[in-house]
C-alpha cells in the first residue's frame, strides 16, 4: 500500500499545476486546428522546395486540408561554406546553415501574428569523391530542413495555443 502512496500524492499535485498538454484534443484540439490552417506559399530554390514539403507535412496538410487562415512566409538563407584546408590547400571540411526567417499572417486581418527565426547547421567531410561529397551536402540540406521545419511548427504551436479562439 506504501509503494502506491507516493506515486499517487504526486500524480494528483500535478493534476493541481495547470499543465496542459500542447496538442490537447488530438486532430479536434484548438492547436491541431490551427496548425492546419496555416497555408504556406512557394518559398523560391530547392532548400525552399524542402521547406515547404516539411512544413506542410508537419501542419497536417499532406492529407486533409483546413480552410486557411493564417499564411506562412519564409525567406531562407542557405549558406555553404569550406572551414578545414588541408596541407596542400585543399578543403577537407564544409559547414552548411540553414536559416529561415518567418511571418504568420492572419489572412483575414493582415496582421503579422509572429515575426521570428529558425536556423541550423550541419558539418561535412569533404572527400576525393566529388559524388559524394555533392550527396553528402544534399543529405544535410533535407536534414537541416527537416530540423528548421521542426523548429517553426514548435513555435507556431506554441503562439496559437496563446491565441485560440
Amino acid at each position: 500500500m506504501k509503494r502506491f502512496a507516493l506515486p499517487l500524492a504526486a500524480l494528483l499535485a500535478l493534476s493541481g499545476c495547470g499543465l496542459t498538454p500542447l496538442y490537447s484534443g488530438g486532430g479536434h484540439g484548438a492547436v491541431a486546428q490551427g496548425l492546419a490552417a496555416v497555408e504556406v506559399p512557394p518559398i523560391q530554390g530547392k532548400a525552399g522546395w524542402l521547406m515547404r514539403n516539411a512544413l506542410n507535412d508537419r501542419l497536417g496538410q499532406s492529407g486533409q486540408r483546413a480552410t486557411p487562415r493564417y499564411r506562412l512566409d519564409v525567406v531562407l538563407d542557405d549558406k555553404l561554406e569550406g572551414m578545414g584546408l588541408i596541407s596542400d590547400d585543399t578543403i577537407g571540411r564544409e559547414r552548411r546553415t540553414l536559416r529561415a526567417r518567418y511571418q504568420l499572417v492572419d489572412l483575414a486581418s493582415g496582421d503579422i501574428v509572429l515575426d521570428a527565426t529558425a536556423g541550423s547547421d550541419a558539418g561535412i567531410d569533404v572527400v576525393s569523391s566529388e559524388y559524394a561529397t555533392i550527396a553528402a551536402e544534399d543529405t544535410a540540406l533535407e536534414n537541416l530542413s527537416n530540423e528548421v521545419a521542426d523548429s517553426i511548427v514548435a513555435r507556431l504551436a506554441l503562439t496559437l495555443r496563446g491565441a485560440k479562439s
